[in-house]
């Protein structure tokens, strides 16, 4: 069974809301604890995926106890969490395990910039830190509002091909698209943005791709480097824009693939970056 929580005499007694959140958090995923190092609430958090690099020392600090579609549920359990916090449907039979055990486990299904923002407006209000949450989300929308601004200025927008995984091509989810969006890109596939699951944004036919012919391209595999020189020797993609000007780039699995606060700061400023660089020199 979970942890008891607090005693409501105490929660009686008005010192704040904090108590009334989660004391005991797994994390299994790394937005959620990015999330709540950077709220100060890292104290509350007894578990974390092993994919975790945001922040680093969270690494060090916490016991890792899950991968994305499996868990230690034995070792979970004895972390005696009182909320297991984990992300969409691809995690539910790790929490179907543990709500058999008596813990509770909160799913957020994030998949667009308005989604992330939610997310994390809700696991503030859940720590007791609505209003520091607020601060920092306006923070970072202020910050895309600025590039967006800045973007809107370019004379022309580059075709941007974001590959998630390449073998076999599957394209950017709803958040990396709009994120593109914002850094003055166009994906090249829209359209597929829309489905959350891999599965359904694969590309099938790689000849598509060299159709639409990104000016950049952008991967990121999942976890596995990308690497460039493997997009150069792909059949029939020698006369791409983005191979043929050398726009081959990575961004960190960790860095964009995360939907929370990464993405929406390092993630899209690295995109960004990449555009207005190729601005000068394609415009």
């Amino acid at each position: 069974m979970s942890a008891t929580r607090t005693d409501w005499r105490v929660l009686a007694t008005g010192q704040g809301t904090a108590a009334y959140g989660p004391q005991r958090i797994v994390c299994l995923t790394e937005e959620p604890t990015e999330w709540l190092y950077l709220l100060g609430e890292e104290r509350r958090i007894v578990g974390i995926s092993g994919y975790t690099v945001r922040p680093p020392r969270a690494r060090e600090e916490k016991p890792k106890v899950s991968a994305f579609l499996s868990a230690k549920i034995d070792k979970i359990v004895e972390l005696q969490p009182d909320c297991v916090i984990g992300f969409s449907d691809l995690q539910a039979d790790i929490a179907s395990q543990l709500v058999k055990k008596g813990i509770q486990v909160t799913i957020f299904n994030q998949r667009s910039v308005a989604e992330i923002f939610s997310m994390m407006y809700q696991l503030a209000a859940m720590v007791g830190q609505a209003a520091r949450g607020l601060a920092l989300i306006q923070g970072m929308q202020q910050r895309l509002l600025a590039i967006e601004a800045t973007a809107a200025t370019l004379p022309r927008r580059p075709r941007v091909f974001f590959e998630e995984w390449y073998d076999p091509h599957i394209s950017a989810i709803a958040w990396v698209s709009e994120l593109i969006g914002i850094a003055g890109g166009d994906d090249c596939f829209p359209e597929l943005a829309a489905q959350p699951m891999g599965k359904d944004r694969i590309i099938a036919d790689g000849g598509e791709i060299v159709r639409r012919n990104p000016d950049i391209i952008l991967g990121s595999w999942c976890g596995r480097k990308f690497k460039p020189d493997h997009v150069r020797a792909r059949t029939g993609w020698e006369n791409v824009n983005a191979v043929k000007n050398s726009q081959l780039f990575e961004i960190k699995s960790s860095e964009i693939l995360q939907p929370g606060p990464a993405a929406l700061t390092d993630g899209v400023e690295q995109i960004h970056r990449l555009v207005m660089q190729w601005s000068q020199t394609h415009a």
